[in-house]
């Protein structure tokens, strides 16, 4: 079967409708010719794009690529203008935050260096963390991590020209020489692999409550005194019964932070 004989009915609906087109553009107006009209405007279209030829065909498509493009550039930009709004966004939460903390922190009292957290323990155990302040700010091993209201976090043990590692105090190698802020009692705080703290080497002739203050005592070490360590918890005896020792809750949640300060001085 040839081409033709293929597509004869095609052909002869065509032909009808350029017929059925062309007598109504010559009669007057009148219902019928607006409703050809209305069908056959896709038609009209469709044969006035083509009637240039190739050269019409041609600058149709490349009008379609040129939008495209012009799309495409309009959507990076887009994306771009968000990621940068973002960004300022959370600059901005971040100086808010520090302008808060530095209202809270205890300046007139120390030397403080704010710092931003960089980093964390990547075995997950919450035991340091790294700061984007170093030996180019003046810090230096053994300085006291603190938060606002000169709550302690923790204390530096390594420091590079511009970032520093802490460590926590929820650390088992911390050890801090504490003190009961209403009784006196001392003691040594050690931290219990990440899961919290203990005040042990307690003297069993000294008094521990539970709620009372736990402070740095400012004995044997770099640490000043009266810095706020947390609260006493559950009281026990030492294995060897010769000492007391107590939980201690902290008074910040390690977890939520982003903002430290190291005591210089």
């Amino acid at each position: 079967m040839s081409f033709f004989q293929k597509n004869l009915k095609y052909s002869v609906i065509i032909i009808v409708i350029v017929a059925v087109i062309f007598i109504s553009l010559r009669l007057p107006d009148n219902p019928v010719k607006s409703l050809v009209l209305s069908v056959s405007s896709p038609f009209l279209k469709t044969t006035h794009l083509f009637s240039g030829g190739v050269k019409g065909l041609t600058d149709f498509l490349g009008s379609i690529g040129d939008l495209k493009s012009e799309n495409e550039r309009l959507m990076e930009e887009n994306q771009a203008f968000l990621a940068e709004n973002n960004r300022l966004k959370d600059v901005e939460k971040e100086n808010q935050d520090l302008r808060r903390q530095l209202d809270l922190a205890p300046c007139d009292d120390f030397n403080l260096e704010a710092s931003y957290i960089i980093g964390q323990d990547p075995q997950g155990l919450g035991n340091y963390f790294l700061i984007d302040k170093g030996g180019d700010s003046g810090i230096r091993t053994g300085m006291p991590a603190i938060v606002s209201n000169g709550i302690l976090v923790g204390r530096v043990s390594e420091v590079h020209p511009t970032s520093a590692k802490v460590i926590l105090i929820t650390d088992p190698e911390s050890a801090v020489n504490a003190e009961v802020q209403n009784t006196g009692a001392k003691g040594i705080i050690r931290g219990e692999y990440g899961l919290g703290i203990k005040m042990d080497m307690v003297s069993q002739t000294e008094v521990l409550n539970e709620g009372d203050t736990v402070i740095t005592s400012g004995l044997g070490s770099r640490m000043p005194r009266g810095i706020t360590i947390g609260k006493i918890g559950k009281v026990s005896q030492s294995a060897n019964k010769l000492f007391q020792e107590a939980s201690v809750i902290p008074a910040v949640d390690f977890s939520e932070l982003r903002i430290v300060f190291i005591v210089k001085q």
